[in-house]
Parts: structure tokens; sequence; C-alpha cells
């Protein structure tokens, strides 16, 4: 499903060339779910914004249910990232002055949705995330947990194939966080979902069929599912 090929992602800074990622290449196939972890500036989260087309390679190719992103327009990319690719955030991202129902139903409606299929689809994701009697509360009367809920269910509005989650329990306490791993991991399993999660947390990786260590803006290692091949892998994580 997802192909990446010889990319590297070069940012022009006053200071000199910042190389974010390095002749990186990477599979992930239909359905899989995947944890990319590394050290802060690793480069993951850059790769994350990479495959879900919110950014450009600086060289190489990126295929999505092929379709080569760097041969898309900008135009292109939105109409990609709303039809394929659901976002999900640490910092959640909800639109604090629109309801709970409301930001579940952006892309819907940005999408010229019917309204009255827009109602029938924010009941069941709402349902979905068990947050039923949440639609008209406003985000700041959420806690974290829920808030998290809410994203993800605006992240399955358009029904994508591709999950794109950055750090997705960071600012969760371990029940919280464990609630939103087992929901992305029945969303993974039940609806077929691919999903690409980028993590500190190794516990979190291990919800993950693969693991994929960045370091240095380079693929230095892939773990298996219940841990990684060696300790030296570990090692690289400090």
């Amino acid at each position: 499903m997802i192909s990446v090929s010889n990319v590297s992602k070069v940012y022009a800074l006053a200071s000199g060339d910042f190389i974010a990622l390095k002749e990186t290449a990477m599979q992930v196939r239909k359905g899989e779910f995947v944890a990319i972890m590394g050290p802060s500036g690793s480069g993951k989260s850059t790769l994350l914004q990479l495959l879900g087309g919110l950014d450009q390679p600086t060289t190489g190719n990126i295929v999505v249910d092929g379709i080569d992103l760097t041969k898309l327009n900008e135009k292109e990319r939105t109409l990609f990232r709303r039809k394929k690719v659901g976002f999900v955030f640490q910092n959640y991202q909800l639109l604090p002055m629109m309801t709970v129902g409301e930001n579940i139903a952006l892309s819907l409606t940005a999408n010229n949705t019917p309204k009255n299929e827009i109602n029938t689809i924010v009941q069941k994701l709402l349902s979905e995330v068990n947050l039923q009697d949440k639609e008209s509360a406003f985000p700041s009367q959420l806690s974290g947990g829920q808030q998290q809920r809410v994203a993800i269910a605006r992240a399955l509005a358009m029904k994508p194939s591709l999950i794109l989650a950055d750090e997705p329990t960071g600012n969760l306490d371990q029940k919280n966080s464990e609630d939103i791993l087992k929901l992305l991991s029945r969303l993974n399993k039940e609806e077929k979902i691919t999903v690409v999660m980028v993590t500190h947390d190794q516990q979190a990786a291990q919800v993950a069929d693969r693991i994929i260590v960045v370091r240095d803006g380079m693929i230095v290692e892939e773990g298996h599912k219940g841990g990684y091949r060696n300790e030296k892998v570990a090692n690289r994580m400090a």
C-alpha cells in the first residue's frame, strides 16, 4: 500500500541546509500496523508528514494506494488527504469554537456531503468511540482521552484507508493511552485500516505489527511485534 523509495528531505535554513531524511526506503503492507520510533529530531514526524502529503520530499518517490504523491500538485494532494488519510495528532487539533459533532463533521462538510448523511455518519462515529452523549459538548469540556477519541472519530469520517498518528498518546495518562491504543488496534484489525504511528513510547509501539527505528534521518533497524530484534536496537532509542 505504501512504498517509499530513496526519499530525502532537506530544509534550507539561514544557518545552512538541514537534512531531515536521508535516502529513506520502506514498505507498509495494506492493513498493517507500523510504529515508527526514534529520538526527538530523528526525522520520524517528517516521514509521517511526507506519507500524508502534508509536505513534499526533496528527492525520491512516495506511492500510496498506487498514487505517486510526488507527482501531485497542491490541490491534488489536498484531495488525496481528504479521501485517503485520517490524521491523529498529539495535541488533538480540535477547533475549540466547534462542538464535538461539528469537529467530526469537518471533512464531510468540506466534501459537500448531504446534511442528513453527515448526521448519520457522526452518530455512528460517536458510537464507535463511545462518546454518544458528547455531540453537543465543546473540546474544553472534555478530558484529554475524550478529545483524542473525538480526533480519531474525525479522522475516520471520510472512511480513510490509512491513519497516520503522530504521538497519539503523548499527552495522555496510562489508562487513556491504553484505551486509545486499543481503539487504533481494533480499527486496524476489524476495519482493515492501515495504521502508521509515530511514538516515543516503546510500550505503545508493542501494539504494532512492526517497529521501524529512525535515527539521524535514516531507518536504522526494524523490529517485529513483541520487541526489538536485539538489545543494540533498543539502545539506539536512548
